[in-house]
């Protein structure tokens, strides 16, 4: 595996970032040759992208890094959204074509790749997004840039950690099958059901390595879900409480103002300079 690694003793250099939204279903990405890294998120649909005459397929939760002096261009039309981030680094990078030891301050991240949490990766663009906007002070955001990249390698160090034992590997199949159903309005009675263990025995196991309950940790993975919607949507809070399982938009916004200290509408508006490219 192609993996570019990369000293961070001094935060990275944002040139540029952005979303971009298909404009139409007939959509290809335009033919260029990269001046610094560029690195792609994918929020929905699927991105069908060429680089250096090797074809990738972006799907939802899906990330791609390329290097400098890549030639990079659409080979089939792509209906999808994604978020983009150009950076420099300060001390140059190294190509490798293995995976490394872990340091904190080194970022070795694979050409391709699915994030364990994207949502998490897409409120922090957003972050830097707005930073962008309010401050336009390059050393924020540098270093803001500089996080979300340290979070990706976090993400992908943890998953490539994971499975050690049988307990952990419980507890990462709860973990997943969580996020993938935090839409649903579960229980943390039908949660064991589904892996076979009495609730109160699931409970101890998980919050023996979370630290936290599964209830809360559910909870939480709602808002996560419902930050992202709130700042890269325009569904209304009536519509993003019912996506997320909630009957009433008045416990959704109680749950949400627990969880944050805002309300759902505060929060949106706290990130409500979203920018919007199309290249």
């Amino acid at each position: 595996m192609t993996c570019y690694s990369f000293r961070v003793d001094t935060p990275v250099c944002l040139v540029m970032t952005g979303k971009f939204v298909a404009p139409s279903s007939e959509w290809k990405h335009m033919y260029r040759v990269l001046s610094e890294f560029e690195l792609f998120i994918q929020t929905s649909g699927t991105l069908y992208i060429e680089m250096d005459k090797e074809r990738y397929v972006l799907n939802e939760g899906d990330f791609l890094l390329m290097p400098p002096q890549a030639v990079q261009h659409g080979y089939q039309e792509s209906d999808c959204s994604f978020y983009w981030l150009h950076f420099n680094v300060q001390e140059g990078y190294e190509t490798l074509h293995s995976d490394s030891v872990y340091e904190p301050s080194v970022l070795t991240i694979p050409q391709k790749g699915t994030l364990r949490n994207p949502d998490k990766l897409i409120v922090m663009m957003k972050q830097l997004q707005d930073s962008i906007r309010s401050y336009r002070e390059q050393t924020l955001n540098n270093y803001l840039t500089t996080s979300i990249l340290c979070e990706l390698v976090n993400q992908l160090f943890l998953a490539h950690q994971s499975g050690k034992n049988r307990k952990q590997q419980l507890y990462n199949d709860i973990v997943d099958y969580i996020k993938w159903n935090r839409n649903e309005n579960m229980k943390v009675n039908q949660l064991a059901e589904h892996f076979g263990y009495n609730a109160k025995h699931l409970s101890f196991l998980f919050s023996e390595i979370a630290g936290i309950s599964i209830k809360q940790f559910m909870l939480q993975e709602k808002m996560d879900a419902a930050k992202t919607l709130l700042v890269d949507t325009n569904q209304s809070i009536k519509e993003i409480s019912y996506h997320l399982g909630y009957s009433e938009s008045q416990q959704f916004t109680h749950s949400f103002k627990k969880i944050t200290g805002l309300t759902p509408t505060d929060y949106r508006n706290a990130y409500a300079n979203r920018l919007l490219y199309f290249k």
